[in-house]
């Protein structure tokens, strides 16, 4: 057995425990996609390792990187959950709430004191579960690699946002690294701080980004064309109608019955993210599916044209991450080229990063970008926070080295929540099919050489 599995009963409990959540998380991911919890879906790993392709002959894996959003948390402060009470608290002092409706209180108050307890934005228990379970699973892909990091004193790199969700984030995975191998502890370097890298969209060399968020005319104009469309009025009616009486529901002005919904939904969506800290908290009943799936598309629409591919032709929402993409090689570029002795680099962000690395990347679903005359919806566009951002989101590339008398040849596989994912169609794998890469040709056809 190799060093990277440990030895014994509590190694092997520990990954019969990973291994065992991977169905489980699976058919979650299912579930949270047909809740319609966008980018709040917590994480589930998207491919088993018994479906892996093998490896090239002769190849071995000499180091591994990724780019991972913090795992599930907190929602950011009390504001949604205190405009909810606020208008329930109304209308139960004047009779006006239905059997359902005196329902909601309760839940509300509950998911606002689990956010509370952790404090909010920060990471949560099922947040730090889903680090360290993906911590394991990176070693069980890669035991050669950890046994060799091990052996070798070879460090681990570890940089994150400064965020504590990311910070706290890093923490459970490296926790989980050493979970499954304790040898790997003294490998682990303090985490370091970058936000020039890893918080770019923050930064002040992307003050044209935010100002594009802050008073873009095209920005504005489709995201109000978008949340004006009369199916929001049609759900937010179909929301209120199921909670207060008539008389309740027609004194509301349209933007009311809108504002209290969409404070619904940003609580349903947070309350998937609070399983542990709030177990029995269930928001389903108060928001419909048909009604949760529209007030989903708004909030997709607003981050496919906040932080996506956003409008055809521009690329103000996505060319920032460049710095990130620049990172990612030039660190197996380092390591191939013998001027680095890192066996991993592991990076902790946000969906702000991810999802415009994800476009630069090319990765699936995550490019196709909205006509100005044509707005982003579900009908005409792949586009989903669910599936390109979800909670603890993971972009990991390995290297694999094969030496022979000709030189060494360098190959990379890049993963994508865990799944293999081929980079873009300019690149050429190693075989048809194949999700390795020569390094050299990725240099090539992301315009590296």
């Amino acid at each position: 057995m190799k060093r990277a599995f440990l030895s014994g009963a509590v190694l092997a409990v520990t990954l019969a425990s990973a291994s065992a959540a991977l169905p489980a998380q699976a058919d979650a991911a299912h579930a949270d996609v047909r809740h319609y919890y966008t980018t709040k879906t917590p994480y589930a790993p998207q491919e088993r390792l018994a479906d892996y392709q093998p490896l090239p002959k002769g190849f071995a894996p000499v180091f591994t990187e990724n780019v991972a959003r913090h795992g599930s948390r907190a929602m950011s402060d009390s504001g949604d959950g205190d405009a909810v009470l606020a208008v329930l608290n109304s209308a139960q002092q004047q009779g006006a709430l239905t059997a359902l409706g005196k329902q909601l209180a309760p839940q509300v108050e509950a998911l606002l004191a689990a956010g509370s307890s952790i404090g909010y934005g920060n990471l949560s228990g099922l947040g730090a579960q889903e680090q360290r379970q993906t911590a394991l699973r990176m070693e069980r892909r890669l035991p050669s690699l950890f046994a060799d990091i091990a052996a070798k004193d070879e460090p681990i790199e570890v940089e994150t946002s400064g965020v504590a969700r990311a910070v706290a984030s890093a923490k459970a995975f490296t926790g989980g690294l050493t979970e499954g191998d304790p040898a790997l502890a003294p490998r682990i370097q303090a985490p370091v701080t970058n936000k020039n890298l890893l918080y770019f969209h923050k930064q002040p060399q992307n003050a044209d980004y935010q100002a594009y968020l802050a008073s873009d005319p095209e920005l504005a104009a489709v995201l109000a064309e978008i949340d004006g469309r009369p199916e929001t009025a049609k759900a937010a009616r179909n929301v209120v109608s199921r909670l207060f009486t008539p008389a309740f529901v027609t004194a509301m002005s349209a933007d009311d019955r809108i504002s209290f919904s969409r404070s619904l939904y940003e609580l349903y969506s947070a309350s998937a993210d609070l399983r542990v800290e709030a177990p029995d908290v269930d928001l389903d009943a108060f928001l419909p599916a048909r009604d949760a799936k529209w007030f989903a598309y708004l909030d997709d629409a607003e981050e496919f044209y906040q932080k996506g591919p956003a409008f055809k032709g521009r690329t103000i929402t996505y060319k920032m991450a460049g710095v990130l993409l620049d990172d990612l090689f030039a660190q197996v570029r380092a390591k191939a080229g013998g001027t680095s002795d890192k066996g991993a680099v592991l990076r902790f962000t946000h969906a702000e990063e991810i999802e415009p690395l994800a476009v630069l990347l090319g990765l699936p679903g995550s490019t196709k970008q909205a006509d100005p005359a044509d707005p982003y919806t579900y009908r005409n566009n792949p586009w989903r926070g669910a599936t390109v951002a979800p909670m603890a989101a993971n972009i990991q590339w390995d290297l694999y080295a094969r030496t022979s008398p000709r030189g060494t040849k360098y190959l990379v596989r890049m993963l994508y929540n865990e799944k293999e994912t081929a980079f873009k169609p300019s690149c050429e794998p190693v075989a048809r099919g194949s999700y390795f890469y020569d390094l050299n040709e990725l240099e090539r056809c992301f315009d590296r050489n």
